[in-house]
């Protein structure tokens, strides 16, 4: 989009006749201007474009792509997630109303060495998706690879894996175990630390979840 701005600007501010003079033969308005020495009638084609016209048809490109983009923007309030800055943000059109540090995925593999040789990596998915629920005071229930992590046998009884605490005050659950939620750890946002879900401080999720709740997009990229 800016660069069909700028573009636009460019044809605006140069003399037509200097666009001629610096542009290759069959550049400037799509066609060249001579036709060459075998060329009949019906080869013939029309003179260069104005910069007028040019402009014209930029500005209607531009028109499309807008209303392009609009009608794939959500409605009312979604979430953004930034992997390679790792950064969070709570936009409502073209406001922005959260922009905070956010832990993603490390991309770590674990592999286990006995057992079923089973092997997960740690990694957090881009896509868009869909918050299914929204948990205040979130319990975890630890998968087998968080004690195998930790080099602990792995518990038969649920009640030895659930973990009270460690998710924060809501966790934004997007299906297939990810989620979007609390930490303990705050000095680690900003850095590629987690096992795929993505943790948020404690201020920021406060304000994502009272914005935010079942049906709300979520765009990780």
């Amino acid at each position: 989009m800016a660069f069909l701005g700028w573009l636009a600007f460019d044809f605006a501010e140069r003399p037509v006749e200097e666009l001629r003079a610096n542009t290759p033969p069959g550049e400037f308005g799509g066609r060249t201007s001579d036709p060459g020495p075998d060329a009949g009638p019906e080869s013939a084609s029309p003179g260069p474009r104005s910069a007028a016209e040019e402009i014209a048809t930029l500005r209607k490109e531009e028109r499309r792509l807008r209303a392009d983009l609009g009608r794939l923007r959500p409605r009312g309030a979604y979430i953004v997630v930034d992997r390679a800055n790792n950064r969070i943000y709570l936009r409502r059109g073209d406001a922005v109303e959260v922009d905070a540090p956010a832990s993603t995925g490390s991309r770590a593999v674990l592999r286990e060495t006995g057992g079923q040789h089973r092997s997960w990596t740690f990694d957090t998915p881009p896509g868009r998706f869909s918050i299914l629920s929204e948990r205040p005071d979130p319990v975890w229930t630890k998968p087998d690879w968080a004690f195998l992590e930790e080099g602990k046998p792995v518990p038969t009884r649920l009640s030895e894996r659930r973990e009270y605490g460690s998710l924060g005050e809501y966790a934004l659950d997007l299906g297939d175990g990810y989620m979007i939620h609390g930490t303990l750890y705050e000095r680690l946002l900003g850095r590629a630390v987690t096992h795929g879900c993505v943790r948020v401080g404690r201020d920021a999720l406060r304000a994502i979840a009272r914005s935010a709740g079942p049906g709300t997009q979520v765009f990780i990229y």
